[in-house]
Protein backbone atom coordinates (compact mmCIF):
# COMPACT_ATOMS: atom_id res chain seq x y z
CA UNK A 1 0.00 0.00 0.00
CA UNK A 2 1.38 3.44 -0.78
CA UNK A 3 2.20 6.10 2.04
CA UNK A 4 -0.44 8.97 2.89
CA UNK A 5 1.67 11.69 2.30
CA UNK A 6 1.05 14.97 4.23
CA UNK A 7 4.01 16.99 2.82
CA UNK A 8 6.73 16.35 0.41
CA UNK A 9 9.62 19.20 -1.00
CA UNK A 10 12.99 18.43 -1.74
CA UNK A 11 14.59 18.11 1.77
CA UNK A 12 11.73 16.22 3.85
CA UNK A 13 8.63 14.63 3.96
CA UNK A 14 5.36 13.77 6.36
CA UNK A 15 3.61 10.83 6.51
CA UNK A 16 0.49 9.34 8.76
CA UNK A 17 1.31 5.75 9.25
CA UNK A 18 -1.55 3.28 10.15
CA UNK A 19 -1.41 0.94 13.46
CA UNK A 20 0.09 -2.13 12.74
CA UNK A 21 3.24 -0.88 10.78
CA UNK A 22 6.60 -1.41 11.72
CA UNK A 23 8.49 2.04 11.13
CA UNK A 24 11.55 0.81 10.63
CA UNK A 25 12.82 -2.55 9.12
CA UNK A 26 12.84 -5.58 11.99
CA UNK A 27 13.05 -9.19 12.68
CA UNK A 28 12.53 -11.97 10.24
CA UNK A 29 9.80 -12.11 7.06
CA UNK A 30 7.66 -9.83 8.67
CA UNK A 31 10.02 -6.75 9.22
CA UNK A 32 10.71 -6.83 5.63
CA UNK A 33 7.24 -4.57 5.40
CA UNK A 34 7.68 -1.01 6.51
CA UNK A 35 6.84 2.20 6.88
CA UNK A 36 10.53 3.11 6.08
CA UNK A 37 10.27 0.65 2.75
CA UNK A 38 6.82 2.13 1.49
CA UNK A 39 8.22 5.53 1.14
CA UNK A 40 11.83 4.70 -0.08
CA UNK A 41 9.93 2.98 -2.68
CA UNK A 42 7.83 5.96 -3.37
CA UNK A 43 11.15 8.26 -2.64
CA UNK A 44 14.38 6.40 -3.00
CA UNK A 45 16.44 9.26 -0.58
CA UNK A 46 13.66 9.21 2.57
CA UNK A 47 15.71 8.45 5.57
CA UNK A 48 13.95 7.97 9.04
CA UNK A 49 14.62 10.69 11.30
CA UNK A 50 12.36 9.50 14.15
CA UNK A 51 10.18 6.22 15.06
CA UNK A 52 6.72 5.74 16.03
CA UNK A 53 5.70 2.02 17.83
CA UNK A 54 4.24 -0.49 15.53
CA UNK A 55 0.39 0.01 17.48
CA UNK A 56 0.92 3.91 17.30
CA UNK A 57 -0.70 5.30 14.61
CA UNK A 58 0.17 8.84 13.25
CA UNK A 59 2.54 11.75 11.80
CA UNK A 60 6.43 10.06 10.72
CA UNK A 61 9.06 12.21 9.20
CA UNK A 62 11.39 11.88 6.95
CA UNK A 63 14.58 13.63 5.86
CA UNK A 64 15.35 13.56 2.01
CA UNK A 65 19.25 12.61 2.66
CA UNK A 66 22.19 12.59 4.53
CA UNK A 67 22.51 16.54 5.51
CA UNK A 68 18.90 16.59 5.51
CA UNK A 69 18.53 14.02 8.53
CA UNK A 70 21.46 15.03 10.16
CA UNK A 71 19.82 18.50 10.85
CA UNK A 72 16.19 17.09 11.57
CA UNK A 73 18.07 14.77 14.14
CA UNK A 74 19.40 17.67 15.23
CA UNK A 75 16.38 19.46 15.38
CA UNK A 76 14.77 15.78 17.93
CA UNK A 77 17.56 15.89 19.70
CA UNK A 78 17.24 19.97 20.72
CA UNK A 79 13.57 19.35 21.59
CA UNK A 80 12.78 21.79 18.73
CA UNK A 81 10.55 19.87 17.41
CA UNK A 82 7.22 20.16 19.26
CA UNK A 83 4.85 16.54 19.12
CA UNK A 84 1.34 15.78 20.57
CA UNK A 85 -0.02 12.78 20.85
CA UNK A 86 -3.85 11.64 21.60
CA UNK A 87 -4.34 8.68 23.89
CA UNK A 88 -7.51 6.78 25.89
CA UNK A 89 -6.75 5.88 28.64
CA UNK A 90 -8.16 3.05 31.10
CA UNK A 91 -9.99 4.79 34.02
CA UNK A 92 -11.14 8.26 34.68
CA UNK A 93 -8.29 11.20 35.40
CA UNK A 94 -8.61 13.22 38.10
CA UNK A 95 -6.26 16.49 37.52
CA UNK A 96 -7.25 18.51 34.14
CA UNK A 97 -3.34 18.47 33.48
CA UNK A 98 0.08 17.46 35.26
CA UNK A 99 3.57 16.21 34.73
CA UNK A 100 4.86 12.93 34.46
CA UNK A 101 8.45 12.94 35.38
CA UNK A 102 9.85 9.47 35.44
CA UNK A 103 13.42 8.09 34.46
CA UNK A 104 12.99 4.76 32.42
CA UNK A 105 15.37 2.14 31.36
CA UNK A 106 14.88 -1.09 29.61
CA UNK A 107 13.68 -4.02 31.17
CA UNK A 108 16.21 -6.42 30.07
CA UNK A 109 14.50 -9.80 30.66
CA UNK A 110 11.05 -8.65 29.53
CA UNK A 111 12.42 -6.70 26.10
CA UNK A 112 10.88 -4.68 24.53
CA UNK A 113 9.14 -3.42 27.50
CA UNK A 114 10.85 -0.54 29.44
CA UNK A 115 10.25 0.14 33.00
CA UNK A 116 10.56 2.79 35.63
CA UNK A 117 13.63 3.09 37.48
CA UNK A 118 14.90 6.04 39.85
CA UNK A 119 18.41 4.60 39.95
CA UNK A 120 19.78 4.02 36.68
CA UNK A 121 17.12 5.23 34.30
CA UNK A 122 17.49 7.64 32.02
CA UNK A 123 15.57 11.36 32.43
CA UNK A 124 11.72 10.84 30.86
CA UNK A 125 9.07 13.89 31.16
CA UNK A 126 6.15 14.05 29.58
CA UNK A 127 2.77 16.45 29.97
CA UNK A 128 -0.73 16.05 29.83
CA UNK A 129 -3.82 17.31 29.69
CA UNK A 130 -7.60 15.86 29.82
CA UNK A 131 -9.65 16.48 26.58
CA UNK A 132 -13.00 14.47 27.92
CA UNK A 133 -13.80 11.50 30.57
CA UNK A 134 -16.21 8.82 29.51
CA UNK A 135 -17.28 7.46 32.76
CA UNK A 136 -19.93 5.28 31.04
CA UNK A 137 -16.77 3.58 29.34
CA UNK A 138 -14.64 4.38 32.53
CA UNK A 139 -12.03 5.62 30.53
CA UNK A 140 -10.64 9.39 29.67
CA UNK A 141 -9.48 10.64 26.37
CA UNK A 142 -5.69 12.81 27.27
CA UNK A 143 -3.08 14.77 24.72
CA UNK A 144 0.29 14.10 25.64
CA UNK A 145 3.14 15.78 24.97
CA UNK A 146 6.18 14.15 25.34
CA UNK A 147 9.11 16.46 26.07
CA UNK A 148 11.86 13.52 26.17
CA UNK A 149 11.59 10.73 23.43
CA UNK A 150 12.26 7.37 25.30
CA UNK A 151 11.45 4.12 23.68
CA UNK A 152 7.62 3.22 24.93
CA UNK A 153 7.62 6.66 27.11
CA UNK A 154 3.75 7.59 26.43
CA UNK A 155 2.87 3.73 27.10
CA UNK A 156 4.81 3.09 30.50
CA UNK A 157 4.18 6.80 32.23
CA UNK A 158 0.44 6.61 31.70
CA UNK A 159 0.79 3.15 33.29
CA UNK A 160 2.71 4.31 35.93
CA UNK A 161 0.01 7.03 36.63
CA UNK A 162 -2.34 4.33 37.03
CA UNK A 163 -3.79 4.52 33.89
CA UNK A 164 -2.63 2.78 31.08
CA UNK A 165 -3.63 3.08 27.51
CA UNK A 166 -6.21 1.14 26.46
CA UNK A 167 -5.77 -1.58 23.97
CA UNK A 168 -1.67 -1.66 24.60
CA UNK A 169 -1.33 -5.70 24.71
CA UNK A 170 2.19 -4.89 26.24
CA UNK A 171 1.59 -2.92 29.27
CA UNK A 172 -2.03 -2.71 29.92
CA UNK A 173 -3.90 -5.44 32.18
CA UNK A 174 -6.59 -7.44 30.28
CA UNK A 175 -9.64 -5.91 31.27
CA UNK A 176 -7.78 -1.95 29.84
CA UNK A 177 -6.49 -4.60 27.36
CA UNK A 178 -9.96 -5.75 25.93
CA UNK A 179 -11.51 -2.23 25.71
CA UNK A 180 -9.98 -1.26 21.97
CA UNK A 181 -8.81 -3.90 19.40
CA UNK A 182 -5.82 -1.60 19.04
CA UNK A 183 -3.48 0.49 21.35
CA UNK A 184 -5.65 4.07 21.31
CA UNK A 185 -2.35 5.88 20.81
CA UNK A 186 -2.35 8.58 17.78
CA UNK A 187 0.67 11.77 17.01
CA UNK A 188 -1.69 13.82 15.98
CA UNK A 189 0.66 17.09 15.66
CA UNK A 190 4.41 17.70 14.80
CA UNK A 191 5.56 21.40 14.60
CA UNK A 192 8.84 22.52 13.55
CA UNK A 193 11.62 24.83 11.76
CA UNK A 194 12.16 24.04 8.00
CA UNK A 195 15.51 22.40 7.83
CA UNK A 196 16.58 24.68 5.09
CA UNK A 197 14.56 28.13 5.24
CA UNK A 198 13.43 27.78 8.98
CA UNK A 199 9.65 28.71 8.64
CA UNK A 200 7.50 27.04 10.81
CA UNK A 201 5.99 24.16 9.60
CA UNK A 202 2.73 22.42 11.13
CA UNK A 203 1.13 19.26 10.55
CA UNK A 204 -2.17 18.00 11.82
CA UNK A 205 -3.73 14.45 11.76
CA UNK A 206 -6.72 14.33 13.43
CA UNK A 207 -7.30 10.68 15.49
CA UNK A 208 -8.85 7.54 13.82
CA UNK A 209 -10.58 6.72 17.16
Amino acid sequence: MSPAFLYLDDSMLVVDKPAGLLAVPGRGEAGLDNQAVRVQVEVSDALVVHRLDMSTSGLMLFARGKEMQRRLSHAFAQREVHKEYIAVVDGLVGPEHGEIDLPLLTDWPNRPRQKVDPIDGKPALTRFSVLQRDPAAGTTRVMLEPVTGRSHQLRVHLLALGHPIVGDALYAPPEALAKAPRLLLHAQSLQLAHPVDGRTLRFHSPAPF
